[in-house]
């Protein structure tokens, strides 16, 4: 299995989100589902089948968060310098309307765009990685064609 790149905060996330689904939401819909059932005749309780609904979807994502956790490779940003890799945080100016953008290239299950966390396979990080700062790239978006010149680029 290939190892999947996380930024230590990304990594703490996941995990507590874990623990949350394992320690908190598990036993609960497990008590609503015995409380459903006491209700009598199951077929048509619609409590007992949102519960178990509930169940199926913290199952999955509990499994779904092992894997990744599992295969973690946790990358420190701070040790990190130079051209535009994983963990680097980077100020970016779009040529046309010169509106100022500032991203981190995370992991996958990290990412999250309206945080500023921008997808490793994403096509804008697929663009950036391995240039510098004062470099122009132009990427191929849904609504076009964008060129974004790199201000700066840091490692926190």
């Amino acid at each position: 299995m290939e190892k999947i790149p996380l930024t230590r905060a990304g990594f703490d996330a996941l995990d507590k989100e874990l623990k949350i689904l394992k320690s908190e939401e598990r036993p609960a819909v497990i008590r609503a589902i015995a409380e459903a059932r006491e209700h009598g005749d199951l077929s048509e309780n619609a409590e007992y089948h949102a519960a178990r609904e509930k169940q199926s979807f913290i199952e999955g994502r509990v499994k779904e968060l092992e894997g990744i956790l599992s295969l973690a490779d946790v990358i420190d940003p701070a040790t990190l310098s130079g051209t535009i890799k994983f963990g680097a945080t980077v100020t970016l100016v779009d040529e046309d309307t010169d509106e100022e953008k500032t991203y981190q290239i995370v992991g996958e299950p990290e990412a999250n765009i309206e945080k500023g966390l921008l997808n490793l396979k994403s096509p804008l990080s697929r663009a950036l990685i391995g240039k510098e700062e004062g470099d122009s790239v132009e990427v191929k978006t849904p609504g076009g064609e964008k060129s974004y010149e790199i201000l700066n680029i840091a490692y926190k």
